[in-house]
């Protein structure tokens, strides 16, 4: 719900300025205690990322906070019970800082341009008496073994430092943000993964870890003062087994550490990264110790609500670099990849995601505090930045299948748990992002003319290398999503119980203008005005990406559906049953697909093994979801390093359409949260011996499974208290309602 501010009785914004010019820092305050205690509790929060310690103890196992909110507007708010930690006679508040997401340049821009922190601790009495200790002036600044620290950059640390007190910290009256308690899910350590040594070609000493993830590499060591261990990161091999990273752009990814005499635990405090492979660019023995190393998954703690399993061995792989791909890349915020010199909230990525992140995770206060920040970021004309939390950066980019994500990711939230206090808090972003797109074109009804993402990494030009724009009209596609967000902006405002009619109007002036302007004759055609001229690339009047869209969102009259889907469907059949699409497209096609009567075209695709395919890169080691089709290619050779990230998750919405289409769980028409159910699965042998999938849904297990038993058919339901189900299996239709249902068919 909506944020809960968070006021502190006495303490104050401070920061260590100029005595700390790489931004970390240690602010560190001494203070009594004469009386037996009640409890304590500590209130921290920092523009940057800090970590909070009693007496030398961290107060609490979780990583980077305050977390990645629009710093400029409210800041998160952590609190601790610090019961434990505290004593009788001397005791010490320290805040170790660190520049982190506000600090660091991101995407071309800073939120922030110098750290700041604030914490307050209370403590009670068993007299009944309290005292408040908070951040000011009277803190003390010192020296921090951290060096530096940059979220693209890396981090430095320093085993043999002995900090040095600086001064004293400043009070920061340029903090503006309202402070607010904890929203999103803590930041934790999760995975561990063991390291194997590999002597690469060039002699080079790299650590696989098996696993491409985003996280940390924890080092476990004896060591003597002064010797250095220096890590770069990178995500694959290139073609000869060379470690390879030049993927990563202009961020370093470099861990360096100063070792001290005898025992050393080493790991990065403000940063993180994302990779597979470590290269070892210096260690200080000729031997290397691989069990002294282990990669740490990190990522946002939530609670695991999904699962999936059948006996195809690559269906159940793609499945499980799904779940990675969301694991890297939902890190208090949903990014695009966790390496490179982006893992900022791609606004595109999530909302092609959002429901396939339902469907592993319980997502809603993950996304619950994000699209609060997007909230806070929409522009007072309604228009949503590319990217959230906005860094205030020169590219102010608003674009369509993107920005939409205003209202596709609340719509999505409340289908999948039914909460309309959620959804009504969010109505007016979406009402207003609607209203900003009425404005956009040459008439209220089609958004024409503005510069698009389009279906980006579109491959119906695949020799036009470093054009990712795709072959669709940007402009049919942005008035195509502004149809689609129109309509789930009637259906948010229908189940609140408001009045839609003006919107419902809008919508269907936006579909016959649509189809007076991008279509002729039952087909999609180029509308000769704007990106219709573009020169930097061929643009096709016929796209799997413009006839999924036109099927998916309702754009073509009812009797010339037929023709749309044989055409698409004879699009995929000439290109040898392959898919042309890019982000936008691509979880659109298979279900344009199934709910036109084209199953076995879209299992096609899916048990597709060639590129391009989901299978293509599971067949070729991959341990996540990738950002090309063909990032690797087939002789090893890899796409151009300007860009191309082996750990985007946006292709792993494929899972929503097994979970929804093949394992068949859909919510009933109109309802939302699970509780009124149409079951309909596909039994296809492709997926081995057996199908299971199941959800936690608020009333409790969900699960749709199928194993075939000779000739027949063996399905399995699972229907939760409380809740409904119309299953539909070729014998007929079964209405039930809760209990575990078994069919021999």
């Amino acid at each position: 719900m909506a944020d809960k501010e968070v006021k502190f009785s006495l303490a104050k914004w401070i920061t260590p300025g100029a005595l700390a010019p790489e931004g970390t820092a240690i602010l560190s305050h001494r203070f009594s205690i004469d009386r037996p205690m009640k409890g304590a509790i500590l209130r921290a929060s920092a523009i940057g990322i800090y970590y909070a310690y009693i007496n030398g103890h961290r107060v609490s196992d979780t990583l980077f906070a305050p977390g990645f909110t629009a710093y400029g507007k409210r800041v998160q708010v952590q609190e601790y019970d610090v019961s434990q930690l505290l004593c009788e006679g001397e005791n010490t508040l320290s805040i170790a800082i660190g520049k982190g997401w506000a600090v660091s340049v991101l995407q071309f821009a800073q939120m922030a341009d110098h750290v700041s922190a604030i914490a307050e601790l209370s403590v009670a009495f068993k007299d009944g008496s309290e005292t408040v200790i908070g951040t000011d002036e009277d803190f003390s600044v010192y020296s921090s073994p951290v060096l530096s620290s940059d979220i693209y950059g890396g981090e430095t640390y320093d085993g043999t430092h002995t900090p040095r007190l600086l001064g004293k910290a400043s009070l920061d009256p340029t903090v503006k943000a309202r402070t607010v308690l904890q929203m999103g899910e803590w930041m934790r350590e999760k995975e561990r993964f063991p390291a194997r040594l590999i002597i690469t070609p060039k002699g080079e000493r790299v650590l696989d870890f098996g696993q491409n993830l985003a996280g940390f590499v924890e080092i476990r060591i004896k060591g003597h003062a002064g010797d250095r261990i220096v890590l770069s990161h990178g995500e694959v091999l290139d073609k000869d087994g060379n470690f390879y990273n030049a993927n990563y752009r202009d961020a370093k990814s470099l861990a360096t550490y100063i070792l001290k005499d005898g025992e050393n635990v080493l790991r990065p405090y403000f940063t993180f990264y994302g990779y597979r492979y470590v290269r070892l660019d210096e260690y200080p023995d000729k031997a290397v110790d691989v069990s002294a190393f282990t990669s740490v998954a990190t990522y946002s703690d939530m609670e695991r609500s999904g699962d999936f399993h059948c006996g195809n061995a690559k269906i159940n792989r793609l499945y499980q670099n799904v779940l990675w791909g969301q694991r890297s890349n939902f890190l208090d915020i949903p990014t695009d990849c966790p390496q490179r010199d982006e893992r900022v909230g791609w606004t595109g990525d999530a909302q092609v995601f959002c429901r396939t992140a339902t469907l592993n995770y319980n997502v809603k206060n993950f996304f619950e505090k994000w699209l609060g920040d997007m909230m806070l970021d929409q522009r007072e004309d309604g228009a949503i930045y590319r990217i959230v939390p906005w860094n205030n950066g020169p590219l102010q980019y608003i674009s369509a299948g993107y920005s939409d994500a205003g209202v596709i990711c609340p719509y999505e939230m409340y289908l999948a748990y039914g909460d309309k206090a959620l959804l009504s808090e969010h109505f007016p972003m979406m009402k207003r992002w609607v209203d900003y797109v009425r404005t956009r074109g040459e008439v209220e009804e089609l958004w024409l003319g503005d510069a698009h993402y389009g279906d980006w990494l579109g491959m119906e030009n695949p020799h036009l290398v470093g054009n990712c724009h795709g072959a669709t009209q940007q402009d049919l596609v942005a008035s195509a999503y502004f149809a689609y967000v129109t309509e789930l902006l009637v259906r948010a405002g229908r189940a609140l119980g408001k009045d839609m009619t003006e919107y419902e109007d809008l919508h269907a002036r936006i579909k016959k203008a649509f189809r007076e302007t991008f279509m002729k004759d039952g087909m999609t055609v180029i509308y000769p005005k704007y990106d219709g001229l573009a020169t930097d690339r061929p643009i096709h009047p016929v796209t799997q990406t413009g006839l999924a869209l036109v099927l998916r969102f309702g754009l073509c009259l009812p009797e010339e559906r037929e023709g749309i889907v044989k055409r698409l469907v004879s699009m995929i059949r000439e290109n040898g049953t392959h898919l042309t699409t890019g982000f936008l497209g691509t979880g659109n096609l298979l279900w344009a697909l199934v709910e036109n009567g084209e199953t076995e075209c879209a299992l096609d695709l899916l048990f597709q093994e060639s590129y391009p395919s989901w299978l293509y890169a599971v067949d070729h080691g991959a341990t996540t979801m990738w950002e090309h089709w063909d990032g690797l290619k087939e002789d090893g050779t890899l796409w151009p390093e300007k860009m191309n990230s082996f750990n985007h998750y946006a292709y792993g919405s494929v899972y929503d359409f097994i979970f929804g289409a093949c394992a068949g769980i859909l919510n009933a028409e109109g309802t939302a949260g699970y509780t009124d159910l149409l079951i309909r699965p596909i039994a296809d042998r492709r997926f081995g011996d057996h199908l299971y999938a199941s959800l936690q849904t608020e009333n409790g297990l969900l699960s749709s499974a199928y194993y075939f038993e000779g000739d027949r058919v063996r399905y399995e339901f699972l229907i939760p208290k409380n809740t409904k189900a119309k299953i539909v299996l070729p014998d007929g239709v079964h209405e039930v309602g809760d209990g575990s249902y078994i069919y021999f068919i």
